[in-house]
């Protein structure tokens, strides 16, 4: 027999898995066959439990390249064996993300330049002449397609946009859209961007509950009972079978169809997407395909799939992914500037490290900034079941095995009570063997004793358990498609969750504030309102250094975030629709604080007076956000003071970081010590900083700087690009501007 051609799919990942290729035999199908029908059908019950033994009995093993059937096996702990059946379809291309052959005649006219450069880049082009098909060999294992990759000699999981492209990529190869011949050719290998959860048919059902070993057990049970003469007892448990069976097939196909509209109620949906720089199409949701350039409209909508933001911001409500209602602010993806060294830096986009640029499937759109009259614009890098809510949905589909004791517990103590039904078993056939009895009633008595060591109503019992506590749950809004895991939940004695909410309470109150001046902290204060008057950093940091929004004419956004501005009492205005459509500028978010009263300029007034008249207002424009990085523990924002020339960062992050980028002079010796001692009181507290930047950096230049840019750079030498986002300060700083912290500007919950 030829050996089986063995690789791996998802290496070194965790859903790691071996794959063996394997072709239908005849004469092997030919005697499971006929065992199967000696047997009365208990063979293909035996060979649908054990899936390896059903390919290795009824298939030869084969190449990968040739296989029709793959044996897939989990290299975890659970080892978990999978038959899947390998299906292929004819493309004019082998490439995923390449471009279909067309002839002249055929190829969009709107987009004909855009293509013949396209089909110069990067070998993306699939490899067939015009007009040719490629045969796409793929299997679909969990809602994920794997393609047969000739290159390799293996099946790969199909891949998107989301790893391994450089910033530069997505914004210039893939910025302008897909002209619909590349989006038809490109369906054909991801198919529709639909999260389809189907409903199993009541047969399947009931096929897939009556199949498990214990039933058969009960089966088995009731038939001996019957030959036995004990009618009344097997019909008792025959009912009470028949049952428990209705009620879980009842409440799973419920939990199922549940699921099926939560999933579909944003499925379909009407899109616009881009067939070049300037022509639009409205289309439906699910024709879109990776590579789409999809139009994100002012008002919102819910996302229908995966997409990386390319321009504009957009507030996003994550709450159906994260659990988290405050809406998040999304920026678009830097585009690549040269950095210190004059060489250009362009960065991998992975939508895990770059979730702030990243809109997710099945968030909602709440609004959007657009500016001089330039829509915002994503680009769409996953759909389906590969974007983050197929993922989350196929979790639930496909639960990993559970190893929990209970289950081992229960294997053992039926092993053992197996055991002792052997030696009975034994003993009752010796003993009916020496008193002379039949054959047929030996048989009978024997099987018997193992019918009553297992109890015949534990299935029924277990399934009826079950269902009360599936109507109990879903009474208070709790769903499983999974009710075996139930049993197991009740084994549980304590369970701790991580976020804001479960063991925590919500609400922020602000204690206080401690200032660092002269390199030593100033005594605690209460009031920030007086220190709002005399113009104090630490008050402007609060007032600029966040995420806030203003959605509905109320402020949204981090609670924290939102107690640090109220407590300054200062007031924030953002630009409206019509004027950031009117500048070519980006029109900043300003704050200002709450005594200032809109001045009166007399009419007739020349320019200069007008500027005279606004240059004596204290407000400060927000002109470039740095969002929060939990990786980096700290937000930066580039602001500008009505009537100064030098741009001024404020950072805010947690105070071990804040103080390691700091000059050392700023900070107070007893830094540590101070801190440890609010922590210590149960006080969240937050560190402030702020610097005042160079000249050369203006407000043009600083709408085009990232943080990986702007790096960070040694504080004992000045470097010839400082990090706006790091705020290590250089020796000419100012002493105001070196560090001002907030390290005991502590919050306690309410």
């Amino acid at each position: 027999m030829e050996r089986a051609a063995k690789t791996y799919v998802n290496r070194n990942e965790e859903d790691e898995m071996e794959i063996s290729g394997y072709s239908p035999c005849g004469w092997k199908l030919a005697l499971v066959s006929l065992g199967t029908v000696c047997s009365g059908g208990f063979l293909l019950l035996f060979l649908y439990w054990l899936p390896e033994l059903s390919v290795l009995w009824t298939c030869r093993a084969v190449p990968l390249w040739e296989a029709r059937v793959v044996l897939l096996r989990t290299t975890d702990e659970f080892q978990t064996w999978s038959r899947v059946r390998v299906r292929s379809f004819l493309a004019p291309g082998s490439q995923p993300l390449g471009f279909p052959q067309l002839s002249e005649s055929t190829r969009p006219l709107c987009q004909a330049s855009h293509l013949e450069d396209w089909e110069g880049q990067e070998g993306l082009l699939s490899q067939p002449a015009s007009g040719e098909q490629a045969e796409i060999r793929f299997f679909v294992h969990h809602c994920v397609r794997y393609l047969w990759s000739a290159e390799s000699q293996s099946f790969r999981r199909l891949l998107a946009l989301d790893l391994g492209l450089p910033f530069a990529s997505l914004h210039t190869l893939h910025g302008t859209g897909l002209p619909r011949s590349t989006q038809d050719y490109r369906r054909l290998f991801y198919g529709a961007n639909q999260i389809d959860v189907k409903v199993p048919s009541i047969p399947r059902l009931l096929l897939k509950e009556v199949l498990n070993p214990f039933y058969i057990f009960q089966a088995f049970s009731m038939l001996l009972w019957s030959l036995d003469d004990y009618y009344l007892y097997a019909s008792a448990i025959l009912f009470m079978s028949l049952v428990s069976i209705g009620c879980s097939l009842y409440t799973l196909r419920k939990q199922y169809v549940l699921l099926h509209d939560m999933v579909a109620a944003h499925n379909v949906i009407r899109v616009t997407v881009y067939r070049g720089p300037h022509e639009m199409e409205e289309i439906f949701s699910t024709e879109l395909v990776p590579g789409d350039v999809l139009l994100v409209p002012p008002g919102g909508l819910t996302l229908p799939c995966d997409a990386v933001l390319l321009n504009g911001t957009a507030i996003v409500n994550e709450s159906m992914l994260t659990g988290e209602s405050v809406p998040v602010t999304k920026t678009a993806l830097p585009r690549p500037a040269p950095g210190a060294s004059g060489l250009l830096r362009d960065p991998l986009y992975s939508p895990e490290e770059h979730k702030r640029h990243t809109l997710f499937c099945g968030t909602c759109v709440i609004q959007t900034r657009y500016y001089s009259g330039e829509a915002v614009r994503a680009l769409v890098i996953r759909t389906g079941f590969s974007t983050s809510k197929g993922q989350l949905v196929s979790a639930i589909l496909f639960p990993k095995p559970t190893d929990f004791r209970l289950y081992r517990d229960a294997c053992r103590f039926l092993l053992c009570l197996v055991g002792v039904a052997g030696i009975g078993m034994l003993y009752s056939v010796i003993r009916s063997v020496q008193q002379g009895e039949q054959a047929g009633r030996i048989i009978l008595e024997s099987l018997d004793i193992l019918t009553i060591t297992v109890p015949p109503a534990l299935p029924a019992a277990m399934t009826a358990g079950v269902v009360y506590a599936q109507r109990r749950l879903r009474g208070r809004q709790i769903f499983s498609i999974s009710p075996q895991r139930i049993n197991i939940c009740g084994q549980l004695n304590l369970m701790c969750f991580d976020k804001t909410g479960t063991l925590t309470e919500d609400g922020l109150d602000l204690w206080g504030f401690v200032q660092a001046r002269n390199s030593s902290f100033l005594p605690a204060g209460r009031d920030l309102r007086a220190l709002s008057r005399s113009g104090s950093p630490l008050v402007a940091a609060m007032a600029t250094c966040h995420s806030l929004t203003t959605i509905g004419g109320r402020l949204s956004g981090e609670p924290l975030d939102l107690k640090m501005f109220e407590a300054t009492g200062w007031v924030l205005e953002e630009p409206t629709q019509e004027e950031t459509a009117l500048h070519d500028q980006i029109q900043p978010t300003v704050v200002h604080p709450p005594d200032q009263t809109p001045l009166e300029i007399p009419e007739g007034a020349s320019e200069e007076e007008e500027l005279m008249e606004l240059m004596k207002l204290y407000q400060i424009g927000i002109l470039m956000q740095f969002p929060f990085s939990s990786s980096l523990q700290r937000m930066t924002v580039v602001t500008r003071t009505l009537g100064e020339k030098k741009l001024v960062a404020y950072m805010k992050g947690a105070p071990e970081t804040v103080g390691s980028l700091c000059r050392k002079e700023t900070v107070p010796d007893n830094f540590s010590a101070v801190l440890e001692s609010y922590t210590r009181r149960g006080l969240r507290v937050i560190a402030l900083a702020c610097r005042q930047l160079e000249n050369k950096y203006t407000w043009h230049k600083v709408q085009h700087v990232s943080r990986q840019v702007l790096g960070p750079f040694p504080p004992h030498r000045l470097s010839p690009s400082p990090s706006i986002s790091d705020c290590r300060f250089p020796a000419e700083t100012s002493s105001n501007a070196a560090w001002t912290s907030w390290a005991s500007s502590c919050c306690r919950t309410s």
